[in-house]
């Protein structure tokens, strides 16, 4: 990579981890660019190139996040299907406790986005997200029962994850967050098979 690029990507990765640090201890509305630049050790002129303002710095946080945790949930589908696991249920619940899993390594931002403490319009941005996750679950659904879940199903087990992965967030230690995951999947798993 040539110096110039190596240069324009550490100043773009120290101003998002500079960002993230401030955002998650004071809240977007409270952060301000002077902060994170400082923290950076960059300056405004390159924040401003980089990311256009402080609104650009936030959704690049939660679009990074975003990207994460569906990765995480596509490789623990994988692997279960590659462990030979077929039940369209429990490929959800595959998929849906790393997506946990990655709520706790990743708490920080996935509090921060949970707050609604975000620029304008991102409320917008989270329910077009949620929209997404609600049809890539739909689609690890897809064969329940032998036909096409309706349109509730995926939402209604999503938003059981969503909320499940708020309040993984919000416990003491890994541990804890961990085996509240899995009695939400437990629990899943009692209301899909009856």
């Amino acid at each position: 990579m040539p110096v110039m690029q190596r240069r324009a990507q550490d100043t773009r990765s120290a101003l998002l981890q500079a960002a993230r640090q401030i955002f998650a201890d004071v809240g977007y509305a409270e952060a301000n660019v002077a902060e994170v630049v400082a923290r950076a050790g960059s300056s405004v002129g390159s924040m401003y190139h980089h990311f256009g303002g402080k609104a650009d710095l936030f959704l690049a946080l939660h679009d990074g996040y975003q990207a994460r945790q569906e990765a995480r949930a596509d490789a623990a589908v994988r692997d279960a299907l590659t462990a030979g696991e077929r039940n369209p249920v429990r490929l959800f619940a595959s998929g849906a406790r790393a997506f946990m899993q990655g709520a706790w390594e990743e708490r920080d931002l996935a509090r921060l986005f949970l707050t609604g403490d975000g620029p304008p319009g991102f409320d917008a941005v989270m329910r077009a997200g949620f929209g997404d996750w609600v049809r890539r679950s739909g689609a690890v659904l897809g064969d329940v029962g032998g036909e096409e879940p309706n349109q509730a199903y995926p939402m209604v087990l999503t938003t059981v994850i969503a909320t499940g992965a708020r309040e993984v967030t919000q416990q003491v230690d890994e541990a804890t967050a961990m085996a509240f995951a899995d009695d939400i999947l437990a629990l899943l798993d009692m209301i899909t098979t009856g």
